[in-house]
């Protein structure tokens, strides 16, 4: 008998049975003791039907209780399900066989402990590191059982040429194997230091107990010689035969994956999704190995339960296996239908404008422009030029091997060569993956490995980039490089020899076929100011109604001249049938635009329209006495200048309308999720305020006014309780009802790329996005956005949203920007208000008495009643946008330095 005082583990769960054993390893009449946990009493006790059966299969070198989380959540009355979590033989608190027990007798061992059991369906198996293997064994045997799959960081094959992890290595080398899995503790100290955070001293005990001794510790050793790496393994034809088999897997499946994994990276993830590409996929960024000790796993495997269940009622199955197609918010395999494939009425793809351009009597004037940094047109395409270009780049790329579903990585400036390469991807249906360098090298790099893609197009700094970390991709050049610097970088070509070899002559392969309007298209990555960036799918049709919404929305059409100074809106110039420009700077660092290189670009082409951050149009301002006459004049010609990423406060716009004086000035409100949202103009700002200081518009104020939702688009809100959360599911549109923001529009992203239970998350109401921010509608149906839902603070006598209060602060001449933070336990916050000075702190820390009060004072004027001021020499804002307050890391910092710790850095 086993006495099961574990931490986390009900004593009730613990249980042994004989089981009769069919192993070739045993001899006939063998019977073996195994140890699980099971929670069939405990459900029994408290009356509670299950849904069905988990049947938990551990890794090497833990065991049953790697599952506890998941036991006790079955026994919810919310959703009881039968968990039974297994001791593989010779593992845990299960038998010592005295045999080796290699793959496919640990399959056929599970299968006869089913047996015993007397399991019935639905069943759906859930394996971790070598149990995942076993547990697919399984299912593969029992497709009358089987319901479902579920696997945390496994791995059913070594990809040919991929080196063995070293650890693993290390743990199978003979000098090491017996000590260190066997005959000492090491192997088992070394997995258990792979949780992060560190596991707690009595957990890590638990997991150590059965495991005390040499003899304890044999099946552990027996587990590392029995993974099979040559073709000469014994259990090499078992491990594929799992791999092959589970190709023919059509339940559901979900992948949890931790990627800081030393032994199952990516790449292991990346090969389990080809297999089988339906499956339901989450990255746990910052989670490793021990992804059950990391990260709570059983809400998402219970809610992603719940959800196939209402699928196979939905569609009617009865035998608990709910067949479903492939997701594209996982995998992007779907590539461009054939010609004659039947393409959805109206659907226009991304590129036809510039099609219909290129055939038509514009086509020898110029398409795609880019500046030099002295002021001259460094390159530039005809439509034509550009048509052929992208035709013939797409015909190399395709003899290089990228296909439909394909993803590519490109890590180009915008400009001509991104132009072109983004254009021919997305002609051959391939899924191009953008993630620019404001990410910084390491958001950049954990964006990439995220992605996977096959293929990686660069410049030469990030193709060292990827050669230093590592990036998945054959890698592509966007010049020739010399010979050692081309095997240095593992590059196999570049995109001139694509387009000059390969491509050549590609107009005669005749009309490219049209891409199905649901096949992906891009993978988009968020700017990572609220957190790591996340990868955004679009579908073709999506991008086609982002084009559409803009052209309508703003009246861009055919024979517009843009300057494009904003990176999303680099590449939609061609889309729109617009001449575009790329003025000279580093767009990933919008500060780098100055007003001279604005007006250099805009008189390169005539333009008429200007796309240009907040960052960007703050250093045009401060750089405006640069420009030249001439430069004025081509100013004096825009007639509409756009500014997005991130809110542009009323001065600043005032101040440009002085620079470009006959241009309508629009500050739309989007993010990479769906861009734009709702639109509104300087006029409109100046409206929007009067309104909210007159008090004439029931709901103005408090907040940044964003405007009316854009062509297309529909806004509402879910409302905040109490405690700073919108759990609702019912939008609502009363004026001054504050909530998360909600927004439905045709453009609106597909998915987020492998990260299931954040889509479930932003898609909880049907049919719209939850966008994370917290804002309000007026009485005249705009939109005010009053920060991130993440950033509302929850002081005893209501909710805290921080935009109002802020832009209160920032109107004292002392202060250029202010945040507002909670510090102490949520629903007894003190509010606390940083701000950044002028002149700038000297140090971090209280500022001055004066200024504290008058800040205080501000903030009451708005609503809000400010415990405490702090003052830093710059508040930290993020890369790609120089616009958005991490308020988050405020706050923490706040927390340290009113508890006494000295100011320095958040």
């Amino acid at each position: 008998m086993v006495t099961a005082d574990w931490p986390g583990v009900e004593p009730e769960w613990s249980r042994t049975l004989a089981v009769a054993s069919t192993s070739a390893v045993d001899p006939p009449g063998t019977v073996r003791r195994w140890h699980i946990l099971d929670n069939e009493a405990q459900l029994s006790r408290l009356g509670l039907t299950p849904a069905g059966t988990l049947l938990c299969v551990h890794g090497n070198p833990t065991w049953s209780y790697l599952w506890r989380s998941l036991l006790s959540a079955g026994s919810d009355p919310a959703h009881p399900w039968r968990v039974v979590a297994v001791d593989q033989l010779d593992m845990g608190y299960s038998e010592r066989t005295g045999t080796f027990r290699r793959l496919a007798d640990r399959i056929n061992d599970l299968g006869d402990l089913s047996a015993a059991l007397g399991l019935t369906g639905p069943v759906v198996t859930v394996g971790h590191d070598w149990g995942g293997a076993v547990s697919l064994g399984w299912a593969l045997a029992h497709p009358e059982l089987l319901a479902g799959t579920v696997l945390t960081n496994t791995a059913v094959h070594q990809p040919s040429g991929a080196a063995v992890p070293p650890a693993l290595r290390l743990a199978m080398h003979p000098a090491v194997h017996g000590w260190g899995t066997t005959a000492s503790d090491a192997f088992l100290r070394v997995t258990h230091s792979l949780a992060r955070p560190a596991l707690p001293d009595d957990v890590r005990r638990a997991y150590m107990a059965p495991y005390r001794t040499a003899h304890d510790r044999a099946g552990v050793g027996n587990f590392v010689a029995d993974i099979p790496l040559r073709p000469s393994h014994p259990s090499f034809a078992a491990l594929r035969s799992v791999a092959e088999g589970v190709r023919s897997l059509t339940v559901p499946a979900l992948m949890l994956w931790g990627p800081r994994d030393p032994i199952f990276s990516d790449r292991y993830l990346n090969d389990l999704i080809a297999r089988m590409p339906h499956a339901d996929v989450h990255r746990f960024e910052g989670a490793g190995h021990l992804l059950p000790e990391d990260r709570d796993i059983a809400t998402p495997i219970f809610a992603w339960l719940a959800a196939r269940r209402r699928d196979r009622d939905r569609n009617g199955d009865s035998d608990g296996a709910s067949r479903r197609a492939p997701s594209d918010a996982t995998t992007a395999a779907a590539g461009p239908s054939s010609p004659s494939a039947p393409v959805a009425a109206g659907f226009r793809p991304l590129w036809d404008a510039l099609g219909e351009q290129a055939g038509g009597p514009s086509g020898d004037e110029t398409a795609v422009a880019e500046m030099s940094p002295q002021g001259t047109v460094r390159r530039s395409l005809t439509w034509r030029e550009l048509e052929q270009s992208i035709a013939e780049l797409a015909a190399g790329l395709r003899q290089a091997g990228v296909r439909g579903g394909s993803r590519v990585s490109l890590m180009v400036p915008p400009g001509v060569d991104l132009t072109v390469a983004l254009y021919a991807c997305l002609r051959l249906g391939a899924v191009v993956v953008v993630a620019d360098a404001g990410l910084g090298t390491r958001g950049l790099s954990r964006a990439v490995k995220g992605a996977a893609p096959e293929f990686l197009i660069g410049i030469d700094r990030a193709l060292g980039a990827a050669a230093a970390l590592g990036w998945p991709g054959r890698r592509i050049s966007l010049r020739d490089l010399p010979t050692a610097r081309r095997r240095l970088l593992g590059v196999e070509t570049s995109l001139a020899a694509l387009a000059s070899g390969a491509g050549a002559g590609a107009e005669a392969d005749g009309p490219w076929p049209v891409p199905e309007p649901d096949a992906p298209a891009a993978i988009l990555f968020t700017s990572g100011s609220t957190g790591p960036a996340k990868g955004v799918l679009y579908l073709h049709r999506q991008l086609a109604a982002m084009r559409d919404t803009v052209a309508a929305t703003f009246g861009i059409h055919p024979g517009a001249r843009l300057v494009a100074g904003f990176a999303p809106f680099a590449l939609l110039g061609p889309a729109l049938g617009a001449v575009s420009v790329t003025p000279a700077m580093d767009v990933t660092a919008p500060r780098t635009l100055t007003a001279r290189a604005l007006a250099e670009a805009a008189a390169a082409i005539d333009a008429s329209v200007v796309f240009a951050s907040p960052a960007a149009l703050r250093n045009v301002l401060a750089t405006g006495d640069e420009v030249g006459e001439a430069g004025r004049e081509a100013l004096e010609r825009i007639g509409l200048l756009l500014s997005a990423g991130a809110p542009v406060p009323e001065p600043l716009l005032s101040a440009v309308q002085r620079l470009v004086p006959h241009a309508s000035l629009h500050t739309p409100y989007g993010m990479t999720e769906a861009l734009p949202v709702t639109d509104i103009s300087l006029e409109g700002i100046q409206a929007a305020d009067a309104d909210a200081a007159a008090g004439t518009v029931p709901g103005s104020g408090n907040g940044v006014c964003v405007g009316l939702p854009v062509h297309g688009a529909r806004v509402a809100v879910v409302p905040l309780t109490a405690s700073g959360t919108a759990p609702g599911t019912e939008p609502v549109t009363e004026p001054g009802v504050t909530g998360e923001i909600l927004v439905s529009a045709p453009h609106v992203k597909e998915a987020y790329d492998r990260l299931w239970l954040t889509q479930r998350d932003s898609s909880s109401v049907p049919g719209w996005h939850r966008t994370g921010d917290v804002g309000h509608l007026d009485a005249a149906g705009r939109l005010w956005v009053e920060g991130r839902l993440a950033h509302v603070v929850t002081p005893p006598d209501g909710v805290v949203t921080p935009v109002g209060a802020e832009q209160a602060i920032e109107r004292l001449d002392a202060v250029q920007l202010a945040a507002i933070g909670g510090v102490g336990p949520a629903g007894t916050q003190a509010v606390v208000a940083v701000v950044e000075t002028v002149p700038p702190a000297r140090k971090a820390g209280p500022v001055a008495p004066q200024l504290a009060h008058r800040v205080r004072a501000a903030a009451l004027d708005a609503g809000v009643t400010v415990s405490a001021v702090l003052a830093l020499p710059a508040l930290p804002v993020d890369i790609r946008h120089n616009a958005k307050i991490d308020r988050t890391r405020l706050s923490r910092w706040a927390s340290r330095v009113l508890a006494g710790a000295r100011g320095g850095r958040p």
